[in-house]
């Protein structure tokens, strides 16, 4: 190996090495909450398992989706307390999550606390600091009576080469989706989307451009996935090829 590429790939793996000996030490736990009707606080837990003092700042937004586009809005129905953190090498902080108001409504209501890391200035340190960013899922259940269950209505259309999937939420709580397999009338299985996909919350629908290719789809099958960590199976029409 020529010796300048050699060094170039050494110097790379050094600036690896050192990003990730600068990486946060930020972590958040539980990664979501849900407060029943009649629940007027719960916590999340911030932690540094890092070397370095982490600096952090909590907000809460309201949560919707609209054409299918997610959207955050500043929103005071949720308090966050205490909403700026110092926290130590090895240290944890408790962060409640205060509601202020009763909820309203016959489905529940979505929020996102979003936790930024701030850069500090270490002098001693040079290179680049990376900085972390978490938004935790807070759902508040409707007043009254338990809200309907998802109910989803699924279809897949062709952009292109590419295909789209496009999911509506006609019932009164949100649903997760994640670790979407596709299973054709022969009986050949191809992954699609491993781990989470996204939610589709009440009266709202999502769309997703998937990466797998069109042609996948071209016969029809079975749709296996998961919603909120149950394992259900949804039929998909054979998807036009193009012409």
């Amino acid at each position: 190996m020529h010796r300048l590429l050699r060094h170039t790939l050494a110097l790379a793996f050094a600036l690896l090495a050192h990003a990730a000996a600068s990486a946060s030490g930020l972590q958040v736990s539980p990664v979501t909450l849900t407060l029943q009707a009649t629940q007027n606080a719960d916590g999340l837990w911030l932690s540094n398992t890092g070397d370095d003092v982490v600096h952090a700042q909590v907000r809460v937004y309201q949560w919707s989706q609209e054409a299918g586009n997610e959207k955050l809005t500043p929103s005071r129905e949720l308090l966050v307390s205490p909403p700026m953190v110092q926290l130590a090498p090895s240290e944890r902080q408790l962060i409640r999550v205060i509601r202020t108001g009763v909820p309203a409504g016959a489905v529940e209501n979505s929020y996102r606390v979003v936790i930024d890391e701030l850069p500090v200035e270490m002098k001693e340190k040079k290179g680049l600091q990376l900085v972390l960013r978490y938004s935790v899922p807070i759902f508040i259940a409707a007043a009254g009576a338990q809200p309907a269950a998802p109910q989803l209505s699924w279809s897949l259309r062709r952009e292109g080469s590419q295909a789209v999937l496009e999911v509506a939420n006609g019932g009164g709580m949100h649903a997760q989706l994640a670790d979407l397999d596709f299973v054709d009338t022969a009986g050949k299985r191809t992954p699609v989307h491993a781990g989470l996909m996204g939610y589709v919350l009440p009266g709202a629908n999502m769309r997703w451009p998937l990466k797998t290719p069109a042609e996948a789809f071209a016969t029809g099958g079975v749709l296996e996935t998961k919603i909120n960590g149950n394992a259900t199976q949804e039929k998909i029409p054979p998807l036009p090829r193009v012409r």
